[in-house]
């Protein structure tokens, strides 16, 4: 497009782009689309003529579209670059995230605080909720409510994190109960001009909330909790921020099932160890037990062991300790062993043991008493 200064002020009295004192100076105005090559309109350029007689030509659209069309290529080149980097930047955060989480898993709170974290400054919000699903009661709760940017280390907010410990409400209520019922992600530009939304906890807090992004969390389909940022700290949230967040719920998943997993594990290790140590305290055989079986000494050998009608039961418990403790030592020598190890494990297995009553002969027995 090619017009004067006049034909300019008459079809575009606001002005052309951004700049209205520009044109109010320029005696002649070219105006060039910048295309891709598939046809897609990218950008347009202005050039302006002051103070100069001479208006554009046709040769000059034809210089200005040859150069425009290298510039095209350039741009598209550039977005692609900035594309790149963008996914690289994310790559990088989301190595960092696995990183961080799954290196030093110590508990489902620990979890819990790492990945509101990382989700603050993944979108730049300036609070994250995280919130679980409890499938046993239809509810979710969050034991550690709000991550807000206080001044303590993982970035919450201490006021909060104290005052409530862990909220429970209905599965389907609020901006989050939505989200895990539906599955979907909510991007809400304002608040208060969404019905949905439960002011309670602004009124309760003394926060308010301006833009909220809700995330649904899966792991193998099924919703496990739901993430919600809140207030992004410049603009609104994108779409961009949107597909990125949606990426790190994949790994935010990931973390939260294993850290339940991890926290199954260590309470039953918990409990076995327990377990162990009343059964070890219990049953483990005594100091003076050990001191008689050492003083009466391994016996040098024991007539009658290689004979073919050599009755086992005929030997009293303590002959059976040292008959034990004499086979070992003539399996296995000495060379490795502790002898005093030795005998403690035979007598804690001698104390431990428990004779086991036939069926079979029981029965029998108890079928000729009846009869």
């Amino acid at each position: 497009m090619r017009i004067t200064r006049a034909e300019a002020l008459a079809r575009f009295p606001n002005g052309l782009g951004d700049n209205r004192d520009e044109m109010q100076l320029s005696c002649y105005i070219l105006c060039h689309p910048i295309v891709k090559s598939d046809g897609e309109v990218i950008g347009v350029i202005e050039l302006h003529r002051h103070n100069i007689d001479t208006p554009f030509y046709k040769e000059d659209e034809e210089i200005v579209h040859s150069y425009l069309i290298w510039g095209g290529i350039a741009l598209h080149y550039a977005d692609l670059n900035s594309i790149m980097n963008k996914q690289k930047k994310l790559n990088d955060f989301l190595l960092s995230v696995v990183r961080s989480i799954f290196q030093d898993m110590i508990s489902m709170d620990a979890v819990i605080k790492k990945v509101m974290n990382f989700a603050q400054r993944l979108v730049d919000a300036d609070r994250a909720s995280l919130f679980l699903v409890d499938s046993r009661t239809k509810e979710l709760y969050a034991r550690i409510f709000d991550m807000g940017s206080g001044k303590d280390q993982c970035g919450s907010d201490p006021l909060l994190e104290n005052s409530v410990k862990e909220i429970r409400f209905p599965i389907g209520t609020g901006i989050a109960g939505l989200v895990a019922t539906s599955g979907g992600i909510l991007n809400i530009p304002d608040a208060y001009k969404d019905e949905r939304f439960n002011r309670g906890v602004d009124q309760m807090t003394g926060y308010v909330t301006k833009s909220i992004l809700c995330m649904p969390v899966f792991i193998r389909s099924t919703i496990i909790g739901v993430v919600q940022m809140v207030n992004k700290k410049r603009g609104l949230f994108t779409k961009d921020d949107e597909e990125a967040f949606e990426m790190f719920a994949v790994y935010c998943g990931l973390a939260l099932h294993h850290a339940k997993l991890y926290d199954k594990i260590r309470r039953s290790e918990q409990k076995y160890r327990v377990a162990l140590e009343v059964l070890s305290y219990h049953n483990s055989c005594s100091d003076d037990e050990f001191e008689l079986a050492r003083a009466m000494g391994v016996p040098k050998s024991i007539p009658g062991l290689d004979d073919f009608f050599f009755k086992p039961t005929s030997i009293d418990g303590m002959q059976k300790v040292h008959y034990a403790v004499y086979q070992f030592i003539e399996l296995f020598g000495l060379t490795r062993f502790d002898l005093d190890y030795i005998y403690r494990f035979v007598l804690t297995v001698k104390k431990n043991y428990r004779a086991v009553v036939s069926f079979s002969k029981f029965s029998i027995k108890k079928n000729s008493w009846i009869n």
